[in-house]
């Protein structure tokens, strides 16, 4: 399944781009200087958004940094394939055929919710060729707070499938709750025009069952990210206001697995942080890797 959106380029002032994945076709975008000559920066997003969420950012960064910004399959303008299973490991899995497939050398990975999880599959398993690390709200680790694990139950549970399906819950209420300011009306098209329909938005109803699901995986990240991530220079710009990765039980294990850090707060900022401060963001990437 293909999704007919065309965003709005006074939002999104981006060329589509496509790679032709083992799995299925992924959109992404790529924007920098002239020949590409900014080292590259790979932005991961999360759950329910899409390349769009770093928008900002993009804008603000793509004069210094080539700015790569891919959208999984059942998510953004990606195809929704059938066969694929949403699992985190295919998602990273198909995230590093993109990158082998770009090429990408001496590049940063940034991660956001979900996007932390697989941007750091990818990137363990290309240590060498990564420069540094930007994490935000997010983890790398087993769900160990009651509190998620009774969520990825709650929205696993058949009502709630039906209502992320049927009512699209996660967009129409998820992202509300997630951002310090509601986005508007124009922002809001942005992310339901993508999720037009139940069969479109089964990449979405996966990932809270894949909280729990993941387990393997998380497990394997939680000892190999500090073991072949843990020197490389790391940022983290957390939202303190995020109800979902709140700082107490989280900054510790990224300070513990990342010594050479910096820390950004973002004190206003819930959890979509790109939407409540990409300003900030973007200085503390330019402040730290510029």
């Amino acid at each position: 399944m293909n999704i007919e959106f065309t965003p709005d380029p006074l939002l999104y002032p981006f060329t589509s781009r496509w790679f032709d994945s083992s799995r299925g076709r992924v959109h992404y975008i790529d924007e920098g200087p002239a020949g590409f000559a900014g080292p590259p920066l790979l932005l991961f997003h999360g759950n329910p958004t899409w390349s769009f969420l770093y928008r900002h950012i993009v804008v603000a960064l793509r004069d210094r940094f080539r700015c790569i910004a891919p959208d999984y399959l059942g998510f953004g303008l990606s195809e929704r394939p059938s066969g694929f299973g949403y699992t985190i490991d295919e998602h990273a899995r198909v995230m590093g055929e993109f990158v082998d497939h770009l090429g990408l050398d001496g590049y940063l990975t940034m991660g956001q919710d979900w996007g932390g999880p697989i941007s750091m599959a990818v990137a363990v398993a290309r240590a060498q060729r990564v420069r540094g690390v930007v994490l935000g709200n997010t983890w790398f680790w087993p769900t160990d707070v009651l509190t998620t694990k009774i969520f990825s139950r709650v929205m696993s549970s058949p009502p709630m499938q039906r209502a992320i399906l049927r009512r699209n819950y996660f967009v129409e209420r998820m992202i509300p709750l997630g951002t310090a300011k509601p986005p508007s009306a124009a922002v809001m098209a942005h992310y339901r025009g993508v999720q037009p329909n139940p069969e479109a938005r089964l990449g979405v109803a996966k990932m809270p069952k894949e909280l729990l699901a993941a387990r393997t995986l998380l497990d394997r990240l939680s000892h190999e990210v500090p073991a072949t991530l843990g020197a490389k220079p790391a940022l983290f710009v957390w939202g303190m206001k995020d109800f979902a990765f709140r700082p107490g039980p989280s900054l510790p294990r990224m300070r513990a697995a990342f010594p050479d850090h910096v820390l950004v707060e973002l004190p206003e900022a819930k959890h979509f942080i790109q939407e409540d401060a990409p300003d900030e963001i973007a200085a503390a990437i330019i402040e730290r890797f510029g």
